[in-house]
């Protein structure tokens, strides 16, 4: 111990701003996160999709995949907003499909 302090648990500090006040370092990203397309077995939207576990799937949509997502338009029909719908049940049942069948592979972080 250092000052009452683990060496291990310092803190880490990244160079200096142009400031010159030192600012904290962001921890490395080591995921290797590989984004593949999955189209959706009923509207054919295309997203990109990674899984980092089971139940840990990421999903990025574009907006040619919002207005083409069959759910979304009948739930916006009805008065929901798009950025406020959490998932597609049909997207969903396309994305495990595509696990089942090793066109997208669980891949953790």
């Amino acid at each position: 111990m250092v000052n009452g302090r683990h060496p291990a648990r310092a803190p880490v500090v990244a160079p200096a701003s142009h400031t010159g006040v030192p600012r904290p370092a962001r921890p490395a990203d080591d995921r290797h996160a590989t984004l593949r397309e999955v189209a959706c077995d009923r509207c054919a939207a295309t997203v990109l999709v990674t899984k980092f576990s089971p139940q840990h799937t990421s999903v990025q949509w574009s907006r040619e995949a919002v207005q083409a997502c069959a759910e979304f338009a009948a739930r916006e029909a009805a008065g929901e907003l798009s950025a406020l719908i959490d998932t597609c049940a049909s997207l969903r049942g396309s994305i495990e499909r595509a696990v089942a069948e090793g066109r997208l592979e669980v891949t953790p972080p």
